[in-house]
């Protein structure tokens, strides 16, 4: 299964029988995004957590409390 990242616009090729694509083909509304995309918003969101000024709004209190 060919995949375009919404980020980055690369396209990358997934396993047809990987749980991943029956997700992406089962539920439209999924988008799929890079390993390196993900890594990127990964480290910027953790910079921003270790400032103490950002807030997750539409979390669960419990999991705002784990932070």
């Amino acid at each position: 299964m060919r995949v375009k990242c919404v980020i980055c616009d690369t396209i990358e090729q997934l396993g047809d029988d990987t749980p991943y694509a029956k997700k992406l083909r089962n539920r439209p509304i999924h988008t799929f995004m890079c390993e390196t995309c993900h890594d990127r918003i990964a480290e910027k969101t953790n910079k921003r957590l270790a400032t103490g000024t950002f807030r997750f709004y539409k979390s669960s209190r419990r999991i705002e409390e784990d932070f």
